[in-house]
């Protein structure tokens, strides 16, 4: 596990970031777990954030049908590989191991201070769409702040097992709803022409997610650019058509014809 020098210099605990390459940071020091089976061990463990994981579960993640006949073996040694590599990070753990049996399967003892970033992420945005009407700005604010946090949605040989790829496809769906709301927030303060560049790359990227598309037309349509709104639309429902063998939905279909009609409801409303 080699250390990866990097700038921040303060450090709670323990930081464990999934949201793009696995690594394990503490004491500012930024290190990445070697080995694919650790890899794949670490994750799903993390995923579970210190719920108890069967030692099926998560042999069935490391290894899938190629299981070894002495896979249970395996597995221990994988777990002892990775105490050892946690352990040079954090020598002084007073808790001891972060890798804890629990019953017939492991799992992370995690410290009040230690942090894992999807979780971060995932426990800012539901508090985030708890009071984001009443204020958007700070709202904005947080939702950036937390965005920040993603160098990429889980990678590598480790998302393997059907855990840890739920997991990514969780935790991308929620990414994409955190821009969405971002997105709303800044179209109902007026600022079309600030979001106009990330909305159209966001659509050009997700091509059939329509919410995207609609932001993206009103953006344009705001911005007093009508015909491109209305072509993109035509386009996107030439692809639905095309790919899925279906239109447009209803409120896509609404949002198209209220830019054709100039439709005051377009115009921002606070």
């Amino acid at each position: 596990m080699d250390p990866i020098p990097i700038s921040r210099q303060e450090w709670i605990a323990m930081h464990f970031s999934v949201l793009g390459s696995l690594a394990v940071s503490a004491h500012g020091r930024r290190s990445r777990i070697s080995g694919r089976c650790q890899e794949a061990l670490l994750l799903t463990l993390l995923i579970n954030e210190g719920t108890a994981v069967a030692a099926g579960t998560l042999i069935e993640e490391l290894w899938g049908p190629q299981a070894p006949r002495n896979a249970r073996n395996a597995l221990q040694a994988h777990v002892s590989r990775l105490r050892r590599e946690l352990h040079r990070l954090e020598p002084d753990r007073p808790e001891g191991s972060i890798v804890a049996r629990h019953g017939g399967g492991y799992r992370l003892k995690l410290a009040p201070a230690d942090e894992i970033d999807a979780t971060v992420f995932m426990t800012g945005l539901r508090d985030v769409r708890s009071w984001c009407h009443s204020r958007r700005d700070e709202a904005v604010a947080r939702l950036r702040e937390l965005l920040s946090l993603w160098c990429g949605p889980l990678s590598g040989a480790a998302v393997e097992g059907a855990m840890c790829r739920a997991a990514a496809a969780h935790y991308e769906e929620s990414r994409l709803d955190a821009l969405e709301l971002l997105f709303d927030l800044e179209l109902v303060e007026n600022r079309h022409e600030a979001i106009l560049s990330e909305v159209r790359e966001l659509a050009a990227m997700h091509p059939l997610r329509e919410r995207f598309c609609e932001q993206l037309m009103i953006a344009l349509y705001r911005s007093g650019r009508q015909v491109e709104a209305l072509d993109y639309y035509h386009r996107l429902r030439r692809r639905l058509t095309g790919e899925l063998g279906t239109g447009p939905s209803a409120t896509l279909r609404r949002t198209a014809e209220a830019v054709l009609s100039h439709s005051p409801l377009l115009t921002v409303q606070r």
